[in-house]
């Protein structure tokens, strides 16, 4: 044999060999994505095969990446929870990229994430981080443009079958120029919470009528619930022998405290302007922008609402009932300490209640459930307030989403890419929503799966398969840097909520204070694009006489209170979310 055929020979061998491993390889991808199906994801709005060619589109696409080990972070929801234990470790094994999902706290993601845009340093791969920072990662030059990159360095690496248009929450993380900054992972809004048991017993509804003059029922506006509030705190006090209340919140002086105003508190009495998702010119923080979508400012004096008249009826009515109709403990509490208490039983209804917390609703051996776990309570969508028009938002949607930044290696930042469109993919997004409730797909919304639990949610399903779902929206991109500008709610309105000052004073510091870092940050030149261009200031009353936000106060804020049957409002939902 010449030398020349031993090469040949050699060759044909190694190219036999190397076919043998690829065929191996696709083989072992193979059972590994059947197992998968098989174990942990046997719910889909895919068939089975359909979610295998998915999982071994992942494995081939992860190739370059194998054996890399990543680090992305998230706060601790039961949805990041299964993210973590269960997908972390099923695309570890599919792809051979080694998956480190850490579960922090809130506070901490925001605080990582912006130590990361300032110093460059390479802390996690990927962050799911609350689309409220939409306004941050449009600015800064920093956050990676998802639109472009999937048309560029992600072309090879973007799952064919994402199909962006069925998500349902993808315009919160999307900039004015139409890009996607940020991909949603999971949602859920505040709403009304009550309890539909009480509201239905004929003695409370004679009860109610006598002293009120209208029916029991879901309310529409903010004095049927100070009414709601006030009857079953004052007027019926007890119930099979237990101390009740006709409202729920939460006081203490914390960062919380802050998510409890600026999400949408001020914007559902009426404080902004139209405009989904996010008020124009005026959002619910009160910040204003100009045509070129610059910040303004949030001062009445130069435009801005959120020390407005709109703005102090609401922080006024929140410390009020607070004091007057939650339970005494409730002043102390933190968002997550307060989060449970209405599924002990004695708490009439919340008009800020989050949707996270459906799942710690649901166990049967809870004084809110029956017997056979069906809950005596239901959701709907909260009252608005007096300032309120038609066409502005109706509530806060608290969207978590995939972000990356250009401080990560390209390499890590792309694997990071492929672990989260695993995390959203058709294969495991519904066993996620049935995981997690906290949806992110139409197509996972409308499935049989949901339609079959929804009489065990209290209308979660219902309410993310009406399009009005659409009018419950996140922070806007009007805030040009949330994790500066966040702390300075829970700062200055928490001596409010305390009595120590009043609702005007403490909105006014709050006020000049985002003024005063939205100029410092224009003065230092940190953003790319939508800098701050504050209006100078001017007399308050000059902006009050203005068409639109900011709104002159009104003669009478507490107008008739006004109720709407449960059942009459539910039909009317059904009807606009049917889906030919």
């Amino acid at each position: 044999m010449t030398a020349i055929t031993m090469r040949l020979s050699l060759l044909a061998a190694s190219i036999t060999l190397a076919s043998t491993a690829l065929h191996a390889d696709d083989h072992d991808a193979r059972a590994i994505a059947e197992r998968l199906v098989d174990e942990h994801f046997q719910n889909s709005t895919l068939s089975r095969e359909e979610q295998i060619e998915e999982l071994l589109w992942f494995a081939k696409a992860a190739e370059p990446f194998r054996d890399m080990e990543i680090n992305t972070v998230a706060e601790g929801l039961t949805t990041h929870i299964y993210e973590r234990d269960v997908l972390a470790e099923a695309f570890s094994e599919l792809t051979g990229i080694e998956v480190t999902h850490n579960i922090i706290g809130e506070g901490d993601v925001v605080n990582n994430m912006q130590t990361q845009m300032q110093s460059g340093r390479n802390i996690y791969d990927a962050y799911v981080n609350d689309s409220d920072a939409i306004g941050t990662h449009i600015r800064y030059g920093t956050t990676i443009n998802i639109s472009d990159a999937m048309q560029n360095e992600w072309a090879d690496y973007t799952l064919p079958t994402l199909d962006l248009d069925d998500f349902i929450g993808l315009q919160y993380g999307t900039g004015p120029d139409g890009s996607i900054y940020q991909l949603p992972t999971q949602q859920f809004a505040n709403l009304y919470w009550f309890r539909h048991d009480w509201f239905q017993r004929e003695d409370l509804q004679a009860q109610f009528r006598d002293i009120y003059g209208y029916d029991l029922g879901v309310p529409t506006n903010w004095t049927a619930y100070e009414d709601i509030a006030e009857f079953f705190t004052e007027h019926v006090g007890e119930i099979d022998g237990t101390k009740v209340y006709g409202h729920m919140d939460y006081g203490r002086r914390d960062p919380s405290l802050g998510w409890r105003f600026h999400d949408s508190w001020l914007s559902m009495a009426g404080m902004g302007s139209p405009g989904v998702p996010f008020g124009n010119p005026v959002d619910d923080w009160g910040i204003r922008v100009n045509e070129e979508s610059q910040p303004v400012g949030a001062s009445v004096s130069r435009g801005g609402a959120t020390n407005s008249p709109a703005s102090v009826f609401a922080v006024t009515k929140m410390v009020e009932w607070l004091k007057k109709y939650a339970p005494p403990e409730a002043s102390g509490m933190t968002f997550g300490e307060a989060g449970p208490v209405p599924a002990q039983g004695n708490v009439a209804q919340q008009m800020f209640w989050y949707t996270a917390f459906t799942a710690d609703m649901t166990d049967p051996g809870l004084p809110v459930t029956d017997d056979e776990g069906n809950p005596k309570w239901r959701m709907a969508p909260s009252p608005t307030g007096p300032y309120w028009e038609e066409g502005m938002k109706v509530g806060y949607q608290d969207v978590g989403s995939w972000t990356f930044f250009d401080s990560t290696p390209e390499e890590r930042r792309t694997a990071a890419w492929l672990f989260a469109q695993f995390t959203v993919s058709k294969t495991v997004s519904l066993e996620k929503l049935m995981e997690g409730l906290t949806p992110i797909r139409e197509s996972d919304v409308f499935s049989q799966q949901m339609t079959e639990m929804a009489p065990r949610l209290g209308g979660l399903v219902e309410f993310y398969r009406s399009p009005n779902e659409s009018n419950w929206t996140p922070s806007s991109t009007n805030v040009p840097d949330y994790p500066r500008m966040a702390p300075l709610w829970w700062q200055n309105l928490a001596p409010a909520v305390s009595g120590d000052i009043a609702p005007q004073e403490a909105l006014d510091n709050l006020a000049g204070d985002l003024d005063s870092i939205m100029a410092r940050l224009a003065r230092a030149k940190v953003f790319t694009t939508y800098a701050p261009n504050l209006n100078d200031e001017q007399d308050p009353q000059y902006w009050l006489d203005q068409p639109g936000s900011p709104k002159a106060k009104l003669d009478n804020e507490m107008p008739q209170g006004s109720t709407v049957p449960y059942d009459e409002m539910m039909e009317a939902w059904m009807a606009a979310g049917s889906r030919e």
